[in-house]
């Protein structure tokens, strides 16, 4: 006999739930937890939902040493192997196995709501899996089965393709950038108007004969009326000044004091 190698895994547990005797079901109406004992369980300890491939299994064991006290197979939910009561939310009933073919009907119950709310999303999202699996799995056998379309080009075949709405450039249609800020003025020299402007060198020269008196020129280097002697303590250096006036005008050289 082949070894089952496949990985379980563990999807919920829950520390402490209670089992219960339950009588036949007198009707179709469904389980009703009032009619149990709730308060002498027959069983208490804690509970585990594991998966291994498709199935789940619910396994009660003992809180201290973790011996099996009874698993509960489950193929699909909801189904006969879980069923909720009719008048609670934190009661189940569970049909449980002894892997001898042999199955009984127990009470399961939760003493916090949540953990029964937890109880029931596992199951739900392992064969929420299951099933997605299962539709993925159909979906490609239908494509491994189906004739495969054959897109490549046979020989010799071509295609046109035709791109609309480009819009080819101008070479010859660009304009010229406009110039930011303020503008410089035309360099010397440029004709502006039908005027040429001057020149740095001519525009100083203009300026030079317009402010300078012809008769200032001559009189530059003539000596002026002699200076009396004069008690002011300065007055040796004034001398000393006028005297090299003189003689810079002799030499032909212009000393400034």
């Amino acid at each position: 006999m082949a070894e089952d190698n496949s990985y379980e895994s563990m999807l919920c547990v829950k520390p402490e739930v209670h089992v219960y005797r339950i009588p036949p079901r007198a009707s179709n109406r469904g389980y009703r937890a009032a009619d149990w004992k709730l308060d002498e369980p027959a069983w208490s300890g804690r509970m585990k939902i594991t998966a291994k491939d498709k199935m789940a299994y619910i396994k009660l064991e003992d809180k201290n040493t973790g011996e099996l006290f009874a698993q509960a197979p489950v193929e699909q939910y909801p189904g006969c192997v879980v069923e909720s009561v009719t008048d609670s939310s934190r009661y189940f009933v569970i049909r449980i196995e002894d892997g001898n073919g042999r199955h009984a009907f127990i009470g399961l119950g939760f003493a916090d709501r949540g953990d029964s709310f937890d109880f029931n999303v596992a199951l739900q999202d392992h064969f929420k899996w299951v099933k997605q699996e299962g539709e993925l799995a159909k979906q490609e056998a239908s494509e491994s089965t189906a004739p495969k379309l054959d897109l490549r080009f046979k020989e010799g075949q071509t295609i046109k393709i035709s791109i609309g709405n480009i819009k080819k450039k101008d070479a010859g249609g660009a304009k010229a950038r406009p110039m930011g800020g303020g503008l410089l003025p035309p360099p010397p020299g440029a004709k502006v108007g039908g005027v040429i402007l001057p020149t740095v060198g001519e525009q100083t020269v203009s300026a030079v004969q317009a402010n300078t008196d012809p008769a200032s020129l001559f009189d530059f280097g003539s000596p002026g009326p002699a200076t009396p002697p004069s008690s002011d303590m300065w007055g040796d250096f004034t001398s000393a000044g006028s005297n090299s006036s003189k003689d810079a005008v002799k030499s032909g050289w212009v000393q400034f004091s």
